[in-house]
């Protein structure tokens, strides 16, 4: 009994945490106009950077980016996140930072779903030009910042701080070479710029608490417009050396948040179904906007594998209805984030 009023208690105080959030980020409209503070805006992860495609089924081609952008939106999404895939027979498991696979990708999903928000990756790895994992030929920034001015995305993600990237086996090994996922706030920056020229809007990707919390400081030193009225952040959780998937971390997540003028949060959880679903079921109760593809997670709630990003989608707005909420519709989805449609 103890331990439930606890659990009732907690969220009590974070329902009203993020009440208070949403008043600032959303001012009350005006008498007789409907309001989105019962919706959700639902994105779509359908690929990702590195699943190969030879084990799971992950879109590759423009073509098939946009008929996994079509199946997502008809179950309730509205923004649809991609990566590029290296284009090559038998290379589809690897990145690629070539600006017309970009712009084909954007063409083919609007083609498919229109008026759907696409947002791009804009993640590398390494500090030095040349690799696909780098940025490509013209390197960290200037791979993502081509692949931004030719597909012109409504959004983008911006990974806002560095990480450590690691995993270890059961065995005691790391599951691949220890990485730095190097955001250094200068590359922050010079992404945050390009995104301001071309009218893509930032969602900020925080992979641990440190890089939740620098958010307040890049909008107190200028380096997030003063004219951008929405702040979207983004919890990365279960990356095994950032934050975990668990619930009752997302309390002190959204209070670290309060500083921050038009801040607005979305939960990415990573990891299994015992996981990731309790964790978005939190997000859809308290108010958050939510992810689900392949991209993040493989299995349903019940436990089978997904076939494609769209079935994932579909129970996640079951739980979002659920919790009383509805999906955003795409103009809906646009005014909550701040958008302007770009094609």
């Amino acid at each position: 009994m103890l331990r439930g009023a606890a659990r009732a208690a907690r969220a009590a105080g974070l329902a009203a945490v993020a009440r208070r959030l949403h008043s600032r980020s959303s001012p009350p409209p005006p008498s007789g106009t409907p309001t989105t503070r019962d919706k959700a805006v639902v994105s779509a992860s359908l690929n990702g950077v590195l699943t190969d495609p030879a084990r799971f089924n992950v879109p590759v081609t423009p073509e098939e980016l946009g008929q996994a952008a079509y199946e997502a939106h008809g179950e309730g999404a509205s923004v649809v996140h991609v990566h590029f895939r290296d284009q090559g027979a038998g290379r589809g498991h690897l990145p690629t930072w070539e600006p017309t696979v970009a712009r084909r990708i954007a063409e083919e999903i609007r083609r498919r779903a229109p008026g759907v928000l696409v947002n791009f990756t804009t993640g590398t790895f390494g500090g030095e030009a040349g690799s696909s994992f780098s940025g490509g030929p013209l390197g960290p920034t200037g791979g993502p910042i081509a692949c931004l001015e030719a597909g012109r995305p409504e959004m983008a993600a911006l990974n806002s701080g560095s990480l450590n990237y690691l995993k270890a086996t059961e065995a005691g090994q790391w599951a691949w070479k220890p990485m730095l996922f190097d955001n250094h706030p200068d590359k922050v920056s010079t992404m945050m710029r390009a995104m301001a020229r071309l009218n893509v809007v930032p969602e900020c990707e925080c992979f641990d608490t440190g890089i939740v919390r620098s958010v307040a400081m890049y909008q107190s030193v200028g380096m997030l417009p003063a004219e951008q009225s929405k702040v979207n952040v983004s919890f990365v959780m279960g990356v095994a050396s950032g934050m975990p998937a668990d619930p009752a971390w997302l309390p002190l997540l959204v209070r670290e948040l309060e500083p921050v003028r038009g801040a607005q949060w979305q939960v990415i959880a990573i990891g299994g179904p015992d996981r990731v679903w309790p964790l978005l079921r939190a997000a859809c109760e308290l108010g958050g906007n939510v992810r689900s593809g392949l991209e993040d997670h493989f299995y349903l709630p019940d436990g089978k594998r997904a076939r494609t990003s769209g079935e994932l989608v579909a129970a996640l707005v079951k739980m979002l209805r659920e919790a009383g909420r509805e999906p955003a519709s795409l103009d809906e989805a646009r005014a909550m984030v701040g958008a302007t449609r770009q094609a």
